[in-house]
């Protein structure tokens, strides 16, 4: 079956989502394809709440990304219980989570962008195909002529060609299936001179992945699981650099590498409208239960709910011992599958052995929440991802842009043909290659364009975290509002270059050209400069 819309975007995370949206608010027709049967990717698929800047209320977003986070937070207003204060909230966090101002199910994020996307689907101009994985993109010369995609519930191929393709996979897949030059893993120090790149390049060497998961806590009820395969493993795992098994709540402080206990207290008392989200203030990382919550029960008129939710992402279910991406499907498959015993691992050990604040050991009310998840084993569809591959773009984002201890507070590289801004400390999670966290101040940034130009490719465009970043710059580039920042101006990009018959590259390079791409971006809302702030 072979397909000719005028723009491909494989892959259906943020990235994909703001892509397709662009293109088809610009008249385009376009399809969207997901490996999972949810779009959202980091939002939903894989459950992360959104990390985001402190000032996000106010601006340093699109207005595309700030219509998603207010259809979430609308969603919550039109169908749950709250009390009358929390929904009369203008800035509602329904999670009360400490990780960011908007912690919400991911169900809930799942109905909003479907939302977004649903009267472009009803104009025939967006064609949406969930379970659809890219297996072989066809190239010729500088340009990508046609792409691949196995429907997983049929084990039927479709072949599609369209104008312009957009990779907004997780793990950039369709710069190596179409041989689009690339960089994976760690840049040695010597090729951009960063200090904190390693002496040697390693492309194995990769920002670990999580398999998050949902949990609740019913007192006095016994919800333990059966004992995982790999528990003995864990359970005897001591990281190098670690200060103590990795299944505890003694784990290194990001910033500092301090050996920091954590606490876990399910359901606290205390009122979640007293909680503020401020990672500039304070990471909010120390008390596990209320840091990634998602659902608060004191939000909620009286025995709604028995139980909050709270969301594992912590430094107890990081898997760092395989790399995921570029040593070979059966690494690929070992690692996944390694990291699914991690997080259930996890879960057992809350259960049966963590201590408790009353001297105790074991949470046996904790469940698992498929439901939440919506998945059978409860673990998320998809491993959170923080690293891709990345194009060799016409520019480049290197640390001396944008670290706080280089440039200062209020510095940073300002481009001429900005696109977007984003901030979020450079935040690298321990790697395969062995490193610990590299935590470190970065300056809000801007997008260049130059980052979405592959240097040789004319038609296929990056539309995740697979644009031109580092190893390094990579971990302020990877987050939620900037992902859809990238996603957005991609799509926007591609369909102004079927208007205007120009190519992205003439668009970066030459004034007149960009100029009129930016008031286009200027008129979508699309921010592209920061006010005067500081750095964190």
């Amino acid at each position: 079956m072979t397909s000719q819309p005028d723009i491909l975007v494989v892959g259906g995370g943020l990235g994909g989502v703001a892509a397709a949206l662009a293109a088809c608010r610009s008249g385009r027709t376009v399809v969207l394809t997901e490996e999972t049967d949810w779009i959202g990717g980091q939002l939903t698929s894989q459950a992360v709440p959104p990390d985001e800047h402190p000032w996000v209320e106010q601006f340093g977003v699109t207005a595309s990304y700030r219509a998603l986070r207010e259809a979430i937070r609308g969603y919550y207003r039109a169908w749950y219980p709250l009390r009358a204060e929390a929904a009369a909230l203008p800035r509602l966090n329904p999670g009360a989570g400490r990780v960011s101002k908007l912690c919400a199910e991911p169900r809930v994020a799942l109905a909003a962008l479907e939302g977004l996307l649903a009267p472009y689907r009803s104009a025939g101009r967006l064609t949406l195909l969930t379970e659809h994985r890219p297996v072989a993109a066809e190239s010729e010369g500088d340009t990508v002529r046609s792409v691949t995609l196995e429907d997983l519930r049929g084990d039927r191929l479709r072949t599609f060609t369209a104008r312009y393709v957009l990779d907004a996979t997780e793990t950039g897949e369709l710069l190596e299936l179409a041989g689009v030059e690339h960089a994976l893993g760690a840049e040695s120090r010597a090729e951009f001179g960063e200090p904190h790149a390693p002496d040697r390049a390693d492309p194995l060497n990769q920002q670990g992945i999580t398999f998050c998961f949902a949990l609740s806590h019913h007192e006095g009820e016994d919800h333990t699981m059966d004992k995982p395969a790999d528990y003995d493993f864990w359970r005897g795992y001591t990281p190098e650099f670690w200060p103590g098994p990795l299944l505890g709540f003694l784990a290194p402080d990001p910033r500092s590498l301090e050996a920091v206990p954590r606490t876990f207290v399910p359901n606290p008392d205390t009122d979640p409208l007293a909680v503020s989200a401020d990672q500039s203030a304070d990471a909010g990382d120390k008390e596990l239960f209320g840091f990634r919550r998602i659902l608060a029960r004191k939000l909620h008129r009286d025995g709604a709910f028995d139980s909050d939710i709270t969301l594992v992402n912590w430094p107890l279910n990081d898997y760092w011992l395989k790399p995921l991406i570029g040593a070979g499907e059966q690494t690929t498959a070992d690692a996944v599958r390694e990291a699914r015993q991690l997080s259930l691992s996890v879960l057992y050990w809350l259960q049966t052995e963590a201590p408790r604040p009353d001297g105790g050991t074991g949470f046996p009310g904790l469940r698992l929440r498929p439901d939440v998840m919506g998945t059978e084993d409860g673990l998320a569809k998809a491993p959170y991802v923080r690293e891709s591959r990345r194009i060799k773009a016409v520019t480049t984002v290197t640390e001396q842009d944008v670290a706080t201890d280089l440039v200062g507070p209020t510095g940073g590289t300002r481009y001429r043909d900005s696109v977007g801004v984003g901030s979020y400390r450079i935040d690298l999670h321990p790697s395969t290659g062995g490193d610990n966290y590299i935590d470190i101040g970065s300056v809000p940034f801007e997008i260049p364009l130059g980052a979405l130009i592959p240097r040789r490719t004319r038609n296929l465009l990056p539309a995740g975290k697979n644009i031109g970043t580092t190893h390094i710059t990579n971990g302020c580039y990877r987050l939620h509002p900037v992902e859809w920042n990238i996603g957005e101006v991609a799509g926007a990009l591609a369909a102004h270059c079927l208007d205007e018959g120009v190519e992205p590259r003439q668009v970066q390079a030459e004034e007149k050209h960009f100029d009129t791409f930016a008031a286009l971006l200027d008129r979508a809302g699309v921010e592209r400069h920061w006010p005067q702030v500081r750095g964190y």
